[in-house]
C-alpha cells in the first residue's frame, strides 16, 4: 500500500496540460497577476525630474524660435483713424514667423523621437535613462514599441485635463501610475530591475 495520490485527470476535450514555461537564464518579464509592492515602482519625484530633463531641449528649441520672432518684429502704421493721427502696431516679420514655426516643428520632431521611438524601443527616453528607470507594459514587462509610446505621449492629455491631477496620481496610486499609464497599461520600473 502506497501513499501516492493519482495524477489529476487530463483536461476536458482531450489533449494534455500545457508544458511549463521554459526557464530563461536572463531576466524574465514580471508575471501577470498581483501587483508588485508600491516601493518596486518608480517614485513620483524621479518621474517628475525625468519629465523636466526630457522637456529641456523642447523648451530651448521653442525659446530660440520665439526670441528670433520677437527680435525681427516689424512696425506697421496706419493713418487716419476715427480721431486722426496714426495708429502703429508691431507684427512678426515673415522670416521671424518661418523660424518660429520651424523651431516648433523641430521641437515636435524631437519629442516624437525621444518619447516615441527611443522610449518605445528601449523603454527609456533621455530623461528616463538619466533617472535610471523605464516604461514597460504592465502585462509583458517589455518596452511598448513606437506606436504605443506615441499614443501614451498623447494620452498624457488626459492627465492634464482635470487641472493636471492625472500627473499627481503616482503619489497615491499602488502602482504609481498616471491616468495615461492606466489607459495604456504601462508601469515605470527601475532600469536595473530584472
Amino acid at each position: 500500500m502506497t501513499d501516492e495520490t493519482p495524477p489529476p485527470p487530463p483536461p476536458p476535450g482531450g489533449g494534455s496540460y500545457p508544458p511549463p514555461p521554459p526557464s530563461s537564464g536572463g531576466s524574465a518579464p514580471p508575471p501577470p497577476g498581483p501587483a508588485l509592492p508600491t516601493e518596486s515602482y518608480t517614485p513620483w519625484a524621479t518621474r517628475a525630474l525625468a519629465f523636466i530633463i526630457d522637456n529641456i531641449p523642447v523648451a530651448i528649441l521653442v525659446g530660440i524660435g520665439y526670441v528670433i520672432q520677437m527680435v525681427t518684429m516689424q512696425q506697421t502704421c496706419v493713418g487716419g483713424g476715427p480721431y486722426g493721427g496714426q495708429y502703429c502696431v508691431d507684427q512678426p516679420s515673415g522670416i521671424g514667423n518661418i523660424v518660429y514655426y520651424l523651431a516648433l516643428l523641430a521641437a515636435f520632431a524631437f519629442a516624437i523621437w525621444n518619447n516615441g521611438y527611443k522610449q518605445g524601443i528601449t523603454g527609456q527616453s533621455i530623461g528616463k535613462s538619466r533617472m535610471k528607470f523605464k516604461v514597460v507594459s504592465e502585462k509583458t514587462g517589455q518596452p511598448i514599441g513606437f506606436g504605443m509610446s506615441v499614443a501614451r505621449m498623447f494620452a498624457h492629455i488626459v492627465d492634464a485635463l482635470p487641472c493636471y491631477v492625472g500627473y499627481l496620481f503616482p503619489l497615491w496610486d499602488a502602482k504609481r501610475q498616471t491616468l495615461a499609464d492606466k489607459i495604456m497599461t504601462t508601469v515605470c520600473l527601475p532600469a536595473d530591475r530584472g
